[in-house]
Order: structure tokens, then sequence, then C-alpha cells
């Protein structure tokens, strides 16, 4: 049997996983699901948002891993299809990150992108 995570249209990372459910437990509703959006804006043309969500839409792309569920819109998924949510520590600090293989470009920060 395949694993589902790898069929899916964007990936989460176990490290995520990890710490989206520490963070939901952190908010005592166990109905959220972490939205990855993108919108027009930052210093490369496009940002990554994520947010937490207790409801889905119908238009939204559901991926599960490790009982965390991942959200992401249709238009939103025109952008990240391919793409693997990933946590990241280092000395700056801690943060979600987007590995987006459709970007030509990105800020520093990691936070915007350009297509």
């Amino acid at each position: 049997m395949k694993d589902m995570a790898q069929e899916a249209p964007v990936g989460l990372s176990e490290k995520a996983a990890h710490r989206v459910a520490a963070l939901i437990e952190q908010q005592g509703n166990p109905d959220l699901k972490l939205r990855l959006t993108v919108s027009g804006g930052g210093c490369s043309g496009f940002q990554y948002g994520f947010a937490f969500d207790a409801e889905q839409k119908k238009d939204d792309i559901v991926v599960t891993r490790d009982g965390v569920t991942l959200l992401v819109d249709s238009m939103s998924l025109l952008y990240v299809a391919g793409s693997e949510v990933d946590f990241v520590e280092d000395l700056v600090g801690a943060s979600f990150q987007v590995k987006n293989p459709n970007a030509t470009s990105s800020c520093g920060c990691g936070s915007s992108f350009a297509v």
C-alpha cells in the first residue's frame, strides 16, 4: 500500500506535523487544522500565509499526516502544488517554511516568492 502523503499535491513533513499537533494542543481545540494560503505581496511577489482554521471549505485540498490536517484552497494550490511544508529551527528562530519547486526566486526570510 502506498503512503498517502506521497500522493498528496502538497506535503507536510514529520517535523511540521508534530509542531502543528503541539500548537493545536496548546490551543485546546482539536478541530483546528493548519491552513496554507498564497496571496499577492511580499518582497518577491507572492507570500505564504499560515493560520489555524476549524472550518474546511468545499474547494480545500486536504492533506493528513500523523493526525494533523493541512488545508490548501484551490487557488493557492496553483502556486504550491508539489511543495512540502516543513518546520525549521535555526539560529534565526523557528518557522514553518514551504519548499516550493515552482518558485523561481524567494526572499531571504522564505515567506515570499516569485513564479
